[in-house]
């Protein structure tokens, strides 16, 4: 993907409509089984149209997929069931989250903690199930389970503020084990992991009266090989860190919240760079919540003050927001977002605590938007 030539653009919203001949086309044979059961989304029926961000004539690069909220999401609905919920205006099967927090996804498979139901849940698009973990079973309870990992082997990591260390799991939710310990950590809220498992990150946000806002590095084995930053303003210092990522390339990027910016680092925890500030502009941020990056370096941040979430390159330049705020639970429109996971695929997964779903966001291939410009054009 060409990310110089994004720039944030307007954006519109709708309802949900997935082209599967394009899908086909373009070769993306995960977002089929995904998308398939996608637009059967609990409360995400009618259908009105793609859901394009920018919005054309500009060259789209998003397009509004799914909704996850619960069984449903897996399966697609008979038209006789489409019709009865269009009448009914509700879903026979209700929402399974009381307030998501963070987000992982790979391959298939989409892992999201629930902070106030103290578990994790799984959407398995391969097998088109959906499994809880962290409920039951020596060692591997949940207490208050915050940020998520996931590796190439789809284990899953999750910081557990309760517990005060990493907990880990395989890809069906059976506990594995655990990093850290209540020693290490006084709030961990961030878990990255790289694609082979060997090297584990996990933020500390200390709190209001500790001075361990950082970032601590495990090896795959659970051994800690660095700590870095203390609480402060400077570079590679840290005020209320939320969420940690780790890019293609090794960079480590840190949302810290407090200091509305986004830190870059090495894999060994070396300051590279830092962008951001507070502020009402496209690019700054208000209230940071979430940090994924792409398969392209480029950072995903989600704000909840705009409940939108912005994309940054390497650098730091802003090329695109998307997302939008509103009293209605529509596709793309947030009301507080939270934890946010980019697949090896391009698409994008959004938590949204109050409207209690996982938004997803398909990337739209260069052909495939010369297309729609096009058409557009020709309506025109």
């Amino acid at each position: 993907m060409n990310s110089g030539a994004w720039m944030p653009r307007s954006y519109i919203r709708g309802e949900c409509q997935v082209s599967l001949h394009r899908l086909f086309r373009t070769g993306f044979m995960l977002a089929v089984l995904g998308l398939l059961a996608a637009c059967s989304a609990s409360a995400v029926i009618e259908e009105s149209g793609p859901i394009y961000w920018p919005k054309p004539p500009e060259q789209p690069r998003f397009v509004y997929a799914a909704s996850l909220r619960n069984e449903n999401s897996l399966k697609p609905l008979s038209a006789a069931e489409k019709m009865r919920f269009r009448i009914s205006g509700y879903a026979e099967k209700k929402e399974i989250f009381m307030k998501p927090f963070g987000v992982a996804a790979h391959n298939g498979s989409v892992a999201v903690t629930d902070t106030v139901l103290r578990r994790g849940y799984i959407f398995n698009f391969w097998r088109k199930k959906l499994y809880s973990f962290g409920v039951v079973g020596p060692g591997g309870v949940l207490v208050k389970p915050m940020g998520v990992a996931m590796d190439e082997q789809q284990n899953i990591y999750v910081a557990d503020i309760g517990m005060r260390k990493v907990l880990i799991y395989d890809a069906m939710g059976m506990y594995l084990r655990s990093v850290g310990n209540k020693e290490d950590f006084d709030r961990p809220v961030g878990v990255a992991v790289t694609g082979d498992g060997s090297r584990i990150y996990v933020i500390d946000a200390g709190g209001i009266d500790s001075q361990r806002h950082r970032l601590v590095i495990y090896g795959g084995d659970g051994q800690q090989l660095a700590i870095v930053g203390k609480r402060g303003g400077g570079a590679g210092e840290f005020n209320l860190p939320t969420h940690v990522a780790v890019a293609p390339d090794g960079t480590v990027y840190v949302l810290d919240g407090g200091n509305f910016r986004i830190q870059a680092f090495t894999p060994d925890g070396e300051h590279l760079r830092s962008w951001g500030k507070v502020g009402r502009n496209f690019g700054d941020l208000a209230r940071p919540r979430g940090l994924a990056v792409d398969s392209d370096g480029n950072v995903y941040v989600t704000d909840a003050a705009y409940r939108n979430f912005q994309i940054f390159n390497p650098q730091g330049q802003l090329l695109l927001s998307i997302g939008g705020g509103g009293l209605e639970d529509k596709p793309g429109q947030f009301a507080l977002p939270a934890g946010i996971a980019v697949d090896e695929r391009g698409f994008v997964y959004v938590v949204d605590q109050l409207f209690m779903k996982v938004d997803v966001f398909r990337r739209v291939p260069e052909q495939e938007a010369v297309e729609i410009m096009a058409t557009e054009a020709a309506y025109r």
